[in-house]
Formats: C-alpha cells, sequence, structure tokens
C-alpha cells in the first residue's frame, strides 16, 4: 500500500492567497490506484466519511474537550452545514470546480480550509492531494492548533491512504 506523504502546497488552488500568515499551513498526498474515480466528490468522501475508529475516538474527546471553550462540535459543526448545503464528513463543501474541492468552518478561535484536489504529475502518476490553511483568532486558537497539529497531520495521511483504500475495492 503506498503511503501520504507531505508536499508543498499546490499553487493553483483557490485558496493560495490565504497561505501568508497561515498559522498552519501543509499538504499531502497520495498515488492513486489504477482504476480510481476521477471524480473529486467520490475520492473525497471515501477519505473523509469513514475514519478509522482511532480518528474516530480522538474526534470525540476533542468534541468533549473543547465544549467547555465554547468551541463547535464535529456533530453541530455538520448539522448546521447540512441545512445549508452539502458536507463531506462534518466540514461543509465551500466550493466545488472540476479540479477542486474546498471543505472548511469558521469558529471564534480559528478558521481553517481544506483543499482537495486531483493532480496527474509525470513521476507519481495521479494523485490525491489535501493541503490545510489554518488562522487562528486569538491564544485559544493557537493553543488549540498546537495541541491537535500532530493529530492533524497523522489524520490527513490516514484519511489519504482510506481514500486509496477505497478505490482499490
Amino acid at each position: 500500500m503506498t503511503k501520504a506523504r507531505a508536499v508543498p502546497m499546490p499553487g493553483n488552488s483557490v485558496l493560495a492567497p490565504l497561505y501568508a500568515g497561515a498559522d498552519l499551513l501543509d499538504a499531502f498526498a497520495i498515488r492513486l490506484p489504477a482504476g480510481a474515480s476521477d471524480d473529486l466528490e467520490v475520492l473525497a468522501r471515501a477519505g473523509f466519511e469513514r475514519p478509522a475508529g482511532w480518528i474516530r475516538a480522538l474526534t470525540r474527546i476533542r468534541d468533549v474537550v473543547m465544549a467547555t471553550v465554547g468551541v463547535k462540535s464535529s456533530r453541530a459543526i455538520g448539522l448546521a452545514a447540512a441545512g445549508r448545503g452539502p458536507v463531506i464528513g462534518y466540514f461543509p463543501l465551500l466550493s466545488k470546480s472540476a479540479t477542486e474541492l474546498v471543505v472548511g468552518e469558521d469558529d471564534s478561535h480559528l478558521d481553517f480550509r481544506v483543499t482537495i484536489q486531483l493532480r496527474i504529475d509525470a513521476a507519481n502518476g495521479r494523485e490525491l492531494v489535501v493541503g490545510t490553511v489554518v488562522h487562528c483568532h486569538n491564544r485559544l486558537g493557537r493553543i488549540y492548533l498546537t495541541m491537535i497539529a500532530p493529530f492533524h497531520r497523522a489524520i490527513a495521511r490516514a484519511n489519504l491512504e482510506q481514500a486509496a483504500r477505497a478505490m482499490k475495492s
């Protein structure tokens, strides 16, 4: 199984103007198996909608801890977003084009955006690329980001690997 790896942020993303001054900026990619879908929404749903048990457990812990300081739970984000439009996992789908999906949310402590792109690269074939941009608004946002950043990176890689596995079936 191919592993997800760190890559530069996609320069062609609609999120590129947000890169300057970001508190977190990272991207990961994984090579897709032959025959994998070219539909970005199918790929995104394969990665985000069936998280591993350890990811679900970490999300529950995050929701319980952060509720004590008034931060939206993943369930609340998803329910509110579903009332406005499409959701991938519990993330509101903010924009969709032929080459890029953007999900994200704004909260009192930080704003985050995730770009999801399908890239065709001569050296690596077809790759699914996920990049994250976070801007903190206050001390709570900076503390929160410091605490979750290592988990975020592991989760981003795991979600990409899940999408690639799902495309093998």
